[in-house]
């Protein structure tokens, strides 16, 4: 082994979000246990391309002794990732320390499954209510100071949400002008910082609540809308609520 220039994580800050995992070319990171970690000292070729890509700061690069980079083994990594993805055999993994064997995937992508639970109140066949009041929805697309966020409340509402919930529209959306994202795969999330503020200060937004999945890459849009509150001329209530994947709130606080 030689000494040279590998990136290190700090657990205790690293949220598991996710952003270091897409962001580096080399499948380098991957997220386990809940926390980012790195796969291999061979995939890591120390560039630190990760680092500005951490919202808590917990990637740093250090110099120690570590396997050399190897191009030949990244690409075979690759390989077996897009090989995984697609379903076609793939070879064997290099191990982590431990033992274990890391997939470069977002914990939020698990595959997870349970059968619904027929509901007594509601017929399978009966009509649902829409209560959207506007179009478009997508972040991106919707001007932050259109009628329909003028004095109003607004949902900030992560993308898978409403297929976890069953009563979104109901129990949720009702009443509320709605924006939603993806703070996993959207690009360009500075453009939604500058919305989210504009709606506080411009439309004068009454409150906005944000409803994020349990997924830890969905605490991206949670910070967003803090950020956004934070840069704001006017106050406003936040309030954030976390959805579990069975459509359950396990958690509900006040920004």
């Amino acid at each position: 082994m030689a000494v040279r220039e590998v990136i290190e994580i700090d657990e205790e800050l690293c949220d598991g979000c996710g952003d270091c995992v897409t962001a580096c070319a080399e499948g380098a990171l991957a997220i386990i246990d809940g926390k980012a970690r790195l796969v291999s000292d061979v995939y890591c070729d120390g560039f630190g391309a990760c680092l500005g890509e951490c919202p808590q700061g917990a990637i740093s690069i250090i110099r120690r002794e570590a396997e050399e980079f190897d191009e030949g083994a990244v690409a075979q990594h690759l390989a077996r990732q897009k090989g995984s993805d697609s379903g076609a055999a793939v070879g064997p993994a290099l191990p982590m320390a431990g033992g274990l064997h890391a997939s470069a995937s977002c914990p939020g992508a698990q595959a997870r499954a349970w059968e619904a639970e027929p509901s007594a109140s509601i017929a399978p066949t009966a009509p649902g209510q829409s209560h959207l009041r506007q179009w478009p929805i997508q972040l991106h697309l919707v001007p932050p100071t259109a009628p329909f966020f003028q004095d109003a409340d607004v949902l900030l509402a992560a993308d898978c949400v409403a297929y976890a919930v069953g009563g979104f529209h109901g129990e949720f959306l009702n009443g509320h002008g709605l924006a939603i994202a993806c703070p996993k795969l959207d690009s360009h999330q500075e453009i939604y910082l500058q919305k989210l503020v504009a709606m506080i200060d411009d439309a004068e937004i009454r409150s906005l609540d944000v409803l994020v999945m349990e997924v830890p890459c969905c605490s991206g849009l949670v910070r967003l809308a803090q950020q956004a509150a934070e840069q704001a001329r006017r106050s406003v209530p936040v309030r954030c609520r976390v959805v579990g994947v069975k459509g359950e709130i396990i958690a509900d606080r006040t920004l």
